[in-house]
């Protein structure tokens, strides 16, 4: 089969891998914001599980489980349906999960039990891999000359989604309940899939490898190659403290001797912003003195966090709530400059594979914050905020090791 037979004759003309001219302001603009929004959605709930769970009558414990599975939804998605974008037209597999995640988000609002919630947020991780789609989207689009900006364009829209999406859902629970922030949710997504129909245009598919293959292939690849491996181990490894963190933060928030809502938790995010605004530095930094080196120093910054925030423990609670803005901005800026050194590695392993090696490290990352959310809300319920923080500590030392082992 062609590349060409896969392509609907709609509106929007069909793109090439590469583009003759430079995409306009507006519509990179339109991805950056189409990713942030997507990838907000795996973010939400974090900083509502305090009142989720009086809501619904479920224990902290059981509670954690929303966020687990929207993260576990989310690396299924990346494994299993992101490879599908060198094999169909990009543009219309976003439309398709799109429409899904308002669907999702829609049956998470309407949610009276936890029962109802938890297929509904596997749903909402499986379809919010949309963004994974926007990005190599974004990078076929664009010319050669401007791909680099582009791409990164997109990618400060992602991670500004991700960051802003607890500040918003903490401040819109407190004020006017958890469903309306999963209803607003579901209106972003439909305004971003009107706009993407409207103005993006298609994209011809690069393989016409049958879906087992393409899965196939990643094995593969993930077998091949030393450094995917350590990449993406690494990186699972510093998400499962940076996701026991944020799954449990509300929660502790919530109990003695704070006794704070979900909007102060949701705004620790804006500390987060401040250093992943800092995480492009890594990018220069990796391109001037190597990856390796940045992937080191992320992995160290994230066990310097996590151990002052051990320590913090046993402070008054005015003390621990300003460990708690220096440790936030430490160990965000730690993981999401090894995010970036990562990349890096992994892209000059195989460039004609990028979309599978990204899944591939993708795949590791959100597997680690699955694990981190539930073994989060465990050690919470069994071993207080010092389990957390010490389970953090040791998965960033155990990433640190990957790093440095030869």
């Amino acid at each position: 089969m062609s590349t060409t037979e896969v392509l609907p004759a709609e509106e929007a003309p069909a793109i090439s891998q590469t583009a003759a001219h430079p995409l306009s302001r507006a519509l990179i603009l339109l991805l950056a914001v189409a990713a942030g929004l997507s990838v907000a959605c795996l973010y939400y709930s974090q900083p509502m599980l305090g009142v989720m769970a009086g809501d619904i009558g479920a224990s902290s414990r059981a509670v954690g489980l929303i966020p687990t599975l929207t993260q576990l939804g989310y690396a299924l998605g990346i494994l299993l349906l992101a490879p599908l974008g060198d094999r169909h037209d990009r543009r219309n597999i976003m439309l398709v999960k799109a429409m899904l995640l308002v669907l999702a988000l829609l049956l998470a609002a309407l949610s009276h039990s936890l029962a109802a919630l938890l297929p509904a947020s596997l749903m909402i991780g499986l379809m919010a891999t949309m963004a994974q789609d926007i990005v190599p989207a974004a990078a076929t689009l664009s010319p050669e000359a401007a791909r680099g900006k582009v791409v990164g364009t997109v990618m400060t829209g992602l991670l500004t989604g991700i960051l802003l999406s607890r500040v918003v859902s903490g401040l819109v629970a407190e004020q006017f309940g958890w469903r309306t922030m999963f209803f607003i949710a579901a209106g972003s997504i439909v305004l971003i899939s009107l706009a993407i129909r409207r103005f993006l245009p298609h994209v011809r598919p690069t393989t016409t490898l049958p879906y087992h293959a393409l899965l196939a292939s990643l094995w593969t690849l993930w077998r091949r190659h030393d450094a995917l491996r350590r990449a993406a181990i690494a990186q699972g490894l510093l998400s499962l403290g940076f996701s026991a963190f944020w799954s449990t933060l509300a929660l502790m928030l919530a109990d003695a001797p704070f006794h704070l809502g979900s909007a102060v938790a949701g705004a620790f995010g804006l500390a987060g912003a401040a250093g992943a605004l800092a995480a492009p530095l890594a990018g220069h930094m990796a391109d001037r003195r190597g990856p390796e080196v940045v992937t080191r120093i992320g992995a160290g910054l994230a066990i310097i966090a996590f151990a002052l925030l051990s320590l913090a423990t046993t402070w008054p609670a005015t003390a621990q709530l300003i460990a708690l803005g220096i440790g936030t901005v430490l160990f965000d800026l730690g993981v999401q400059a090894s995010l970036i050194a990562h990349q890096s590695v992994i892209y000059r392993i195989d460039p004609a594979a990028r979309s599978r090696l990204n899944a591939v490290l993708f795949v590791g990352m959100f597997i680690g914050m699955a694990a981190g959310s539930v073994s989060g809300s465990w050690l919470l319920a069994s071993h207080g905020w010092l389990g957390v923080t010490g389970l953090a500590a040791v998965a960033s030392l155990a990433a640190l090791g990957v790093r440095c082992w030869k």
